[in-house]
């Protein structure tokens, strides 16, 4: 969403497209954050940016980085249908959009490209969490707004936004555990390699079941949230280091459990996402053994 907050204080941690953009770098001041009810600190030491006024209409880009999954490309689709509201339009002068793959410093090229254009904001899904601290330091002495989310930012100096990762990797293992009494062999379908999201969900996963007490033989796969993906590498997982007694999936989970029924194994717990198609096999299979969590992110 594009917040409008004219010379606003914004958390560190807060999602806004700025009608306070600033030809300065912002000033660190006291919260609370715009809309605290929505926007909540991160932590006791989480700074609160206030930004300069600017009139616009504003220039704002969304520099993505993997594009190859449902997820994403929702994402972008609702940016761009939000964007295209009318009483958002108006403040808009420009809405672009960009993916650059798993390309790290393409997408660090896109950003600079950005800023080099004058544009007033850059939102970023980055694919890499510590790649970036040059192209943050020019975007703020530029006075451009910078906000990362979902795969965000190892930095201060720019606003990131994003739901407890960690804890829903966390939230899937103790799951698994209630349901696997006597632990055993797990599959452990991972999400993109090198971003924080995958890094944070998995470091949940296995705090979890490090400190349960039960002996567990992990096997992970990248399935890269994607479902053909997920499909193929779970499929190879199962013939090679099958079967298993519980399965957890960061995304492409349609995929997974169709990878399953393929190679005629059996339903187990399974802690996964949100998605729709996954849900259904859920609900088609629960009689069958089947069990599953759904629990994630959105991409709007």
């Amino acid at each position: 969403m594009i917040k409008s907050l004219v010379g606003g204080i914004v958390a560190a941690t807060a999602f806004v497209m700025l009608s306070s953009s600033a030809i300065a770098e912002p000033e660190i001041v006291k919260g609370p954050a715009a809309e605290p009810d929505c926007f909540a600190p991160w932590a006791a030491d989480t700074q609160f940016f206030k930004f300069p006024k600017k009139e616009g209409p504003y220039r704002i880009a969304l520099a993505n980085g993997y594009i190859a999954n449902t997820w994403r490309i929702q994402m972008i689709q609702t940016a761009k249908a939000y964007a295209a509201q009318k009483d958002v339009a108006a403040k808009l002068k420009e809405f672009k959009v960009v993916s650059t793959g798993e390309d790290v410093p393409a997408q660090i090229s896109a950003i600079n490209n950005f800023i080099d254009s004058g544009f007033d904001a850059i939102v970023v899904n980055a694919q890499n969490p510590t790649a970036f601290g040059p192209v943050i330091k020019r975007a703020k002495e530029a006075g451009v707004v910078l906000v990362a989310f979902d795969n965000i930012l190892d930095t201060k100096d720019a606003i990131n936004v994003n739901v407890d990762q960690k804890g829903l990797g966390e939230l899937w293992a103790k799951w698994l555990i209630s349901h696997i009494p006597d632990g055993g062999k797990i599959l452990e379908v991972r999400g993109v390699a090198g971003t924080s999201v995958d890094t944070d969900r998995h470091n949940g996963i296995h705090e979890v079941l490090d400190a349960s007490g039960k002996k567990w033989d992990v096997t992970e796969v990248a399935g890269k949230w994607d479902d053909p993906t997920a499909q193929k590498v779970t499929a190879d997982a199962i013939a090679t280091n099958g079967p298993f007694v519980g399965i957890t999936g960061q995304g492409g989970d349609t995929g997974i459990v169709q990878a399953m029924i393929d190679a005629k194994h059996a339903f187990v717990p399974f802690g996964g996402e949100t998605e729709n198609g996954f849900r259904k096999f859920c609900a088609a299979h629960a009689a069958d053994g089947l069990k599953c969590l759904s629990a994630g992110t959105g991409p709007a």
